[in-house]
């Protein structure tokens, strides 16, 4: 953004969601505008029995800037003020009835009006605190020159202004206050968001260790029982053994500190042997049998143990959707494994599908979860290369389907 951009001013309430909001300040400026103008010539000559010229001058200085008002009203108040104030004295030189109100005619007083409405919309509480305390100023300083004596109506401007510049500078601060509530929820939702994609990759990571740390330690106790399971080998071979087994030992080291870092007070439950695609069967059936019919199709594949477990907790989640915002509804969890493409392997499809709850629900709807949901899943399908497809459906269903790689070197 250029500086001369930055310096633009804009619309009163150009921030309107609502095109005729936007539009609105402009329609008051022009109506204000033309009836005010020729309004002001004929009461000033017709009434007052000022001269034409002098007359049209101040109509013109007094009502022609409401229309800058829409972008400076502050600037537009200065012109508008000192015309007013003007065009008092001038009524000074002539004689008009006692009637007729001074020193500003109900006109000016209009247009005046608007215009502390457009500043309070505008500008800062010390500024609207500034113009009132100018305009009570000129009003009473004029009111000590009145012709026919002073009066409480001679104080109208003052008191319609600060009506005016209070009303403009509530609904400001209104706006503002909402604006910013607003911007702040949009702060927290994405803080949120981000916040479970963190909680989400570093439980992801505690139970990926735990894989990783059995295979570890495999290659550990044969790297190190090499030598005593095979007496003939040449010393070099001993040595590489022993390398490998001290490289394994440190590797594993660094993983259970990082694990110490990654695992909190409340994951205690996560030191036991994760599941796989073998435990997903009774992970089905123990929802069947406590929230509603779930069907079931297994396919016995060999899968890496990476892809098991975030088979498994897919499902997991999937099933705890249902359960919260779909009791009761008729469920279905199918593996099956699809032909190789051109570019890809093998893949295990995961798919999990639940119609629309009964009216009334089977059950209550559970107001707590882990927080996870859909975010989960999709980070756990993009880690390991697999793709998610998850949405409602036409008759008020949910779906889940995820595609994982099937063998070790489809994994990314």
């Amino acid at each position: 953004m250029t500086p001369v951009e930055e310096e633009r001013p804009h619309a009163l309430l150009a921030g309107a969601s609502r095109r005729w909001v936007r539009l609105l300040p402009w329609a008051v400026a022009f109506v204000l505008c033309v009836a005010l103008l020729p309004t002001t010539i004929v009461v000033l000559t017709a009434d007052y029995g000022l001269n034409g010229a002098v007359a049209a001058g101040l109509a013109v200085a007094q009502a022609a800037p409401l229309l800058l008002a829409v972008l400076r009203p502050l600037q537009a108040w200065y012109v508008v003020f000192t015309a007013d104030v003007a065009g008092a004295l001038v009524l000074l030189t002539v004689d008009f009835q006692e009637r007729l109100l001074w020193p500003f005619p109900p006109m000016e007083i209009v247009g005046y009006v608007g215009l502390c409405l457009a500043l309070g919309l505008r500008e800062p509480r010390r500024t609207l605190l500034l113009v009132w305390l100018a305009t009570a100023g000129a009003n009473v300083a004029l009111g000590f020159a009145a012709p026919h004596g002073f009066s409480a109506k001679g104080l109208l401007l003052t008191i319609l202004g600060g009506v005016a510049l209070l009303l403009g500078g509530v609904l400001r601060e209104r706006s503002e206050v909402q604006r910013r509530l607003v911007e702040q929820e949009t702060i927290s939702e994405a803080e949120r968001g981000r916040r479970t994609l963190l909680e989400e990759r570093a439980r992801i990571a505690r139970e990926l260790h735990d894989v990783v740390a059995h295979h570890m330690s495999v290659i550990t106790v044969q790297a190190g029982t090499a030598e005593y399971r095979l007496g003939t080998l040449p010393q070099e071979v001993r040595g590489e053994f022993t390398s490998i087994a001290a490289t394994a030992r440190e590797s594993l080291g660094e993983m259970r500190r990082l694990l110490g870092v990654l695992r909190n007070e409340e994951a205690h439950g996560e030191l036991v042997p994760q599941p796989g695609l073998a435990q997903i069967g009774q992970l089905v059936e123990a929802t069947a049998r406590a929230r509603g019919p779930v069907e079931f199709t297994p396919c016995d594949v060999e899968v890496p143990e990476a892809v098991g477990l975030s088979a498994y907790r897919i499902v997991q989640e999937a099933l705890a959707n249902v359960v919260r915002h779909a009791p009761g509804a008729r469920t279905q969890v199918s593996l099956s494994v699809t032909e190789p493409g051109p570019e890809r392997g093998a893949r295990l499809t995961l798919l999990v599908v639940n119609g629309a709850p009964p009216e009334p629900p089977a059950g209550p709807l559970e107001s707590s979860g882990t927080g996870h949901g859909l975010v989960g899943m999709r980070e756990r399908v993009r880690i390991i290369g697999g793709t998610l497809d998850a949405g409602p459906l036409p008759d008020g269903g949910f779906r889940v389907a995820a595609q994982l790689p099937l063998t070790e070197r489809d994994l990314t």
